[in-house]
Parts: C-alpha cells; structure tokens; sequence
C-alpha cells in the first residue's frame, strides 16, 4: 500500500467500519459510511472531469462534510484546497483562480457570495452547495446530500504517494500561498508527531489494523475535537488527522467563533481525550469557563480528557498552570508554522514549562543572519530552520520558495521566518515572525515577546504589539491591550510592570486600551488590524 491518505483511510474503514468517525450535533458518521460517502464524491468529481492532480475549493465551516469532502478528493488523487470562510469576494477569486480549482464545495450561507464571482472563475467546473438551511440552491450548483444518494461509489485503486497535498497559508505578509508536500513525506511524518503525543499509531504501517484493533478491544480508540478551524493546518493536522491514522472519531462544532460552554459540554457528551486549540486566545476563555462552571458548583465533567494540544501562537505558562490546577492532564505546545515543525514543550502537574521555551525537534538549526549556526547561551538571535518534512515548495512561486527552502551543508531545510535565541541548555526561546519584527533607535524588538511580558499583568486579557513610524526612533512600541472584565489599569501602570520584565528599548511607549483584541478565527494575530488600530488612535 502507498502512503496516501485515501489508501490509509481505506484500511482504517476496513478494519473498524461499525465504530464512529464524525460526529457533528446529533449527526454521527461510522466509518465504513465515511468511506462510502467520500467514494461517492469521488465518482462526483471524475463525472465532472477531475482527475488526479486536480484542486478542489473546500468553502465550509467545520463540519463532517468538511472531512468528508476532503477524503473524496483524497480519492481521485485530488488536491483539497483550504479556503478561508473570512474571505471577502477579491479575496476568494485570488485564491480559487492561484490554486488552478476545478470544482468548490461551499457552505449554503455564502451562496450568494460564490454566485458573484463565479463568472470570473472559468476554471472552475462544477459547484456543489452544502444545504445549511440558509439560502436556496444556487444556480448551476448541484445539491450536495442530493448528489451522493443519486452517485456510485468509486472502484477502488491503489494511489500513488507521490500524490502532492496543499495547504494555502496566510503567513504574516503578502497574499495566501499554498504549500506542497507529496503523501509520502507528510503521512510518515504525521505518525511521528501522532506517536509523539502518545496516540496509538504504528511505527510501521503494516502494523496499522494490529494496532487499531488492540485499542478497539481496549476502548481506547481516540476521540478528538478541533475548537479551531479545520481550514488551518492546526486543526485539520493535530484535530482531524492523527486521530484518523488510528480509527479514532473526530468531533467537530459548527458555530464560527469560540464558545467555551459548547467546547466543554462537547466533551462531556462525546467523552473527547483530545482538545486541539491555538494558544491563549483558546485556552484563557476556556479555562475562565471551567473556573466558572466549578465556582457555581456546577463543574464540568471531563475526566476523558487526556490531552490538550496547541499549535501557532502563544500559550502562555499562566494560563496552562492554570488549566492543570482544574484537571490533570497532558499539554503539548507545538512550535511550527504551516511551513515546518521547529520545537515542543510538554507540560503536566509533575512538569510545568515556561512560556515560549521548546525543545529543538531533530533536525533543526538556528542561523544568525550572516548565516553562523547560533551557539546555545551566547543570546545571539537567529532564524530557525528544520529538515526532515520539508515542503516541496510554493505553488507557483519559485522565486518565494527558493528564498524559504534552502540546502545548507547537503541538507535541505525550511526557514518561514521565525527568530529564537538558544538557551545553554539547546532548548529556544522563540521570538516571532521576522516580518513583524519592530526596529527602534537600531533594535530589534519581537512582539511575541513584549506580548507575553504583558500579558502577565493579571489586569490584562490580550494584548497584541506592533510598531509605528516614529521621527525620532524610527519606530517606536505600542501595545493593544484589552482588559479582564471588572478591571481598571492606567497606562503608566502597565510600562511600570513590562519593565520589570524587558529591557528599556523594548518597553511599549504607548498603550491603547480596547474592548476586544481581534484575532483570526484561528487564534492568530491579527497584527493588520492591531497597526490600524494603534494609526487611527495614537498618531
């Protein structure tokens, strides 16, 4: 069997057909009918030309039909297109006409939308709208649940590894790229982090119905829940697929936005072991509930809960002490972009870690910028590249992907961008984006870090950094902060408390408070909106 996800999943489906796969309200999907919904998009897809290599819009909220859409184009060797359901219509022909799509799967509500733009997407072959009870079938589009009652499920062929799967980032800067792997490298490297986080995956895949079976007959098949976004690689890699490799069940909430009583009635309802979030922008109103829930004597039943897994952004040391002082369990910090896994941190009631502090993954350097590997304990900052599952590159963008992927010393690494000093001991303290970097008076200032210093404030909710045009510094540090309800914090107050913390070049000069700090639906900084914010303010 070639490493390509429809062949996996395939055997998977073999192997435990009767137990639960998606789970989405009251809607529960087995696996075996996964798999026959998935091969009957299939046969959809090829009777409107697609084959393999072909790219396929995915325009929905998380959903089963998200995964399933997804596993259908796994099948005709396709190429899933992850689209932003944030997107505005400039934003949606740039990127459906980049990725080259052939068909759009799209949520009911955004029929309106896609029926704007779909004259100036000629490529684009067939739609089918998922009936969310919103709005009518669109013209020219086919009903979706109509379509897969009326198709055939698609023969079966063994795939090819070589197969490219894409994910379209945002970055920090510029216009969404799509980011290739081949199945073959990404799958094995997706076992690894599974096996890592302590999910019964094999090491071989020979071994893979072996394993399924043993934790079948143990009731300990996974049950995992993305409360972020299956359109980003955190929670369609860390919520979707590594519970998939091993039979597990994937349960998913369709409300946009975060909703922290929905997340932990959830996982009191489905018994979920595993909660894949972005950071603090998840785990701060998510523990503030738990601690709600028990001061009203009403706490919330999640003894499932094994494991808590972020990924993107950061979690601070507060806010996970925090949520080990409610419930024992394991909290996995994975430092990487969509670009390539850098470090870990691992914490536990036994082990608690700092915030921002990881241990390097193998195969991962840290070059200053004249290109000399840095040495732990000399604070010098460097850019951090990996090895190992390194993309093939940018879709159609060579010039971006030379400048990302390089070869140094023999071996091929990626750079996103990402600074870190290395501590004496190897483990790093990251820094940020390079693109976000802020230059006062001949320093360089990281947000990443100024944000954390702040945010430990006890007054301060969010916090967010960015830097403006300043005549005298060139650009000076402000911050965009918002408070805990019930709170009152003077600016000066809050200068006075970063400074115990950062050296004086670093310190915020001014401070604006807001109701809300936003973020992408991700959890994700929303630096964009914090320097409009802080120009129309403060200047």
């Amino acid at each position: 069997m070639s490493m390509q996800f429809a062949n996996v999943w395939e055997r998977v489906s073999d192997t435990v057909g009767d137990e639960i796969a998606l789970i989405n309200g009251e809607d529960k999907l087995t696996w075996a009918s996964f798999d026959s919904k998935a091969a009957k998009i299939a046969t959809i897809l090829e009777e409107h030309g697609l084959k393999s290599d072909s790219k396929v819009g995915i325009y929905l909220h998380n959903s089963n039909e998200y995964l399933e859409v997804q596993y259908g184009v796994f099948k005709i060797e396709g190429v899933p297109i992850n689209v932003n359901y944030r997107y505005k219509e400039n934003e949606l022909v740039y990127l459906l006409d980049n990725s080259d799509a052939e068909a759009v799967f799209f949520q009911g509500c955004y029929a309106e939308r896609i029926s704007a733009i779909k004259e100036q997407l000629p490529k684009v072959k067939v739609y089918i709208q998922i009936d969310d009870g919103t709005e009518p079938l669109m013209e020219s589009a086919i009903d979706y649940e109509n379509s897969i009652s009326s198709s055939k499920e698609q023969i079966r062929f063994d795939r090819t590894e070589d197969n490219i799967y894409m994910l379209y980032t945002g970055g920090t800067t510029g216009m969404p790229k799509g980011v290739m792997y081949k199945h073959g490298s990404f799958i094995p490297s997706m076992l690894k982090t599974a096996f890592a986080m302590g999910f019964e995956v094999p090491e071989d895949m020979n071994d893979l119905e072996k394993i399924i079976v043993n934790a079948q007959a143990n009731n300990a098949l996974t049950v995992s829940m993305p409360a972020c976004p299956l359109m980003h690689g955190t929670g369609m890699w860390l919520g979707a697929f590594l519970p998939m490799f091993s039979g597990g069940a994937v349960v998913t909430i369709s409300d946009l936005g975060l909703n922290p009583k929905n997340v932990w009635q959830e996982v009191e309802k489905h018994k979920i072991n595993s909660l894949v979030i972005v950071g603090d922008a998840f785990a701060k109103p998510l523990l503030d509930e738990l601690k709600n829930a028990k001061e009203n004597s009403n706490p919330y039943q999640i003894s499932s809960l094994r494991a808590m897994i972020s990924s993107g952004v950061m979690w601070s040391s507060e806010i996970k002490d925090g949520l080990l002082a409610m419930h024992d369990m394991t909290l996995f910090d994975a430092m990487g972009s969509t670009e390539g896994g850098m470090g870990s941190s691992v914490s536990s009631r036994e082990m608690p870690a700092k915030t921002a502090k990881f241990a390097l993954n193998p195969g991962v350097i840290v070059l200053s910028d004249d290109g000399k590997e840095v040495k732990p304990g000399s604070d010098t900052m460097g850019k951090i590249g990996t090895s190992g599952l390194v993309p093939e590159g940018y879709f159609k963008d060579e010039k971006k992907s030379a400048e990302t992927f390089k070869e140094i010393n023999g071996v091929r690494y990626s750079f996103p961008g990402d600074y870190a000093t290395v501590n004496a001991d190897g483990t790093i303290n990251l820094l940020g984006r390079g693109s976000n970097c802020i230059n006062t008076a001949g320093e360089k200032v990281y947000p990443e870090e100024v944000e954390e210093a702040i945010k430990k404030h006890p007054n301060v909710y969010d916090c967010l950094v960015v830097g403006l045009q300043d005549d005298k510094y060139g650009q000076r540090v402000v911050a965009i902060a918002s408070l805990e309800e019930n709170s009152a914090l003077e600016e000066g107050e809050l200068i006075d408390f970063t400074r115990e913390q950062l050296s004086g070049y670093k310190l915020p000069k001014q401070i604006l408070f807001v109701k809300e700090v936003m973020r992408a639906p991700n959890g994700k900084a929303n630096y964009k909106w914090a320097k409009n914010e802080a120009q129309e303010n403060l200047c």
